[in-house]
């Protein structure tokens, strides 16, 4: 690994980052394991795995092409309680999609822009994978735009939404009534909701027992 070669970087992780952190500092407990789904450029897993140090982290992502930057991050991040990358499909039965299998559970599924960037039977397989492999009372916590019923749409999301149809008829924002009933198929319940910046929301699940 060159650690000279220039970081991938999305500003939308930067400018999120630290206040995803901030929520999930004062969700979680002071230790667990944590999968995180496509961690695309890994600055979040970076920024989590080295401000929660009681946490062990698993980046993963569909393209092996971002593997290089999640480490990179990492050790620039001094997160050294975050494991190598893993191929993950969300659609796949098996869960990483390659190589080893996972050792234990998790106490943690993090997961973040993704829905509305992938066809809807992602969120189907996001919510199986996730009950798979959350030990009871783990979470799943997603972050992003969601259109809600009876809560005004915001300009941006609905400008947001259109520009992602236009790009791929099979994405677009997706409503929370509709994410939340496929969780409860999967033996996830949503048990929060919390209001982000520009109008996205920090949506927490948890795994029943059984």
């Amino acid at each position: 690994m060159n650690l000279s070669t220039p970081l991938s970087h999305s500003p939308a992780a930067e400018r999120n980052g630290h206040i995803i952190l901030a929520r999930l500092q004062q969700l979680l407990p002071a230790q667990g394991r944590a999968l995180e789904i496509a961690s695309g450029t890994g600055q979040h897993v970076a920024l989590f795995g080295a401000n929660l140090p009681g946490w062990t982290w698993q980046p993963s992502d569909l393209s092996v092409d971002d593997f290089p930057s999640i480490s990179q991050w990492c050790a620039q991040t001094g997160a050294t309680q975050v494991r190598p990358p893993c191929q993950l499909d969300v659609l796949a039965p098996r869960w990483p999609s390659a190589g080893t299998a996972f050792e234990a559970l998790f106490d943690l599924v993090y997961c973040a822009n993704m829905l509305h960037i992938a066809p809807w039977a992602c969120c189907q397989g996001l919510m199986q994978g996730a009950a798979r492999h959350l030990a009871a009372g783990g979470r799943l916590i997603t972050y992003g735009p969601f259109f809600e019923r009876e809560v005004p749409n915001a300009p941006s999301n609905l400008g947001f939404d259109g520009s992602l149809r236009e790009r791929d008829a099979a994405w677009g924002i997706r409503w929370l009534h509709e994410v939340a009933a496929q969780a409860e198929l999967s033996g996830l319940r949503l048990t929060g909701r919390l209001e982000m910046p520009a109008n996205n929301l920090l949506l927490v699940f948890e795994r029943q027992a059984g």
